[in-house]
C-alpha cells in the first residue's frame, strides 16, 4: 500500500481520502454528504488538502487579475488548513474546515480564518500560516497526490475510495447540491462503490443548472 492511501481500517468498512479546495463552495456540499455517510455507515475519512491555484497554474482563471484578489483567495485558506494538517493532523483538519466552510460559503465571512481555529479550539497562532510560504511545499505534495490518481482535467473535490479487500478507486466530486441525507446519502454512496468497481470507467458528467450551491 502507499504511503499516499488511507489504511483499511479492518472492520469491512471502507476507508476514504477527500482531497479539497476550501474555497469550492461545491466542495462542501459533498463534503457534508460524506460526513453523513460517516456518521451513518462509520467509514474512516482522511481529509487532505488540495489547491486550485496550484491546478490552474498556467491557466486563465481571472485574465483581468491573475495574480491581485485571486491569489490571496485561492491561497490563504489551504496554506491554513495545511498548518492544521501539518500540527494536528486529519482530524483536527476536518473540524477546522467544517468550521471554516460555514463562516465562508454560509455565512459570507471572507475574513473567517482565524475565527474558525478558534470555533475548534485549534491554535490562533495558526493563521499567521496565511501570509507564509511555510506550507506551500506541504500544499503542493498533497495536491500532487491527489491529482496523481484523476488527472489535471477535474477540480475539487477528489474523492479515492479502499473498499475492503478491493481494488482503490478515485473520482473527480461527486458534485452535488443540496446535500443528501438520510437514505438518499446512502444512495448515492451505494451508486459510487458500484461505478468505483466498474474497469475502465471514465466519465459521468452534466452540466451544472446553478451557479451555486444549496446549503439547505
Amino acid at each position: 500500500m502507499s504511503t499516499d492511501e488511507a489504511a483499511d481500517p479492518g472492520d469491512g468498512t471502507p476507508a476514504v481520502d477527500f482531497w479539497f479546495d476550501p474555497v469550492c463552495p461545491w466542495t462542501w456540499t459533498t463534503a457534508r454528504w460524506l460526513t453523513e455517510v460517516r456518521r451513518l455507515t462509520g467509514i474512516r475519512v482522511r481529509w487532505r488538502v488540495m489547491s486550485l491555484e496550484v491546478l490552474n497554474e498556467g491557466r486563465e482563471v481571472n485574465p483581468e487579475d491573475p495574480e491581485g484578489e485571486w491569489g490571496d483567495y485561492l491561497r490563504q485558506p489551504v496554506r491554513v488548513c495545511a498548518a492544521v494538517s501539518g500540527h494536528h493532523g486529519s482530524e483536527a483538519l476536518g473540524r477546522y474546515y467544517a468550521a471554516l466552510a460555514v463562516r465562508l460559503h454560509e455565512r459570507g465571512e471572507w475574513d473567517g480564518l482565524a475565527r474558525a481555529l478558534d470555533d475548534t479550539g485549534l491554535p490562533a497562532e495558526l493563521a499567521a500560516a496565511a501570509e507564509s510560504e511555510a506550507y506551500d511545499e506541504a500544499v503542493r505534495a498533497s495536491h500532487a497526490e491527489g491529482i496523481a490518481l484523476v488527472g489535471t482535467d477535474v477540480g475539487s473535490p477528489v474523492l479515492a475510495v479502499t473498499p475492503p479487500g478491493g481494488a482503490r478507486f478515485a473520482f473527480f466530486g461527486p458534485v452535488v447540491s443540496p446535500a443528501p441525507r438520510g437514505a438518499a446519502a446512502l444512495r448515492l454512496w451505494d451508486g459510487l462503490l458500484t461505478l468505483g468497481g466498474v474497469p475502465g470507467l471514465y466519465e459521468i458528467k452534466r452540466t451544472r443548472t446553478r451557479e451555486m450551491p444549496s446549503f439547505d
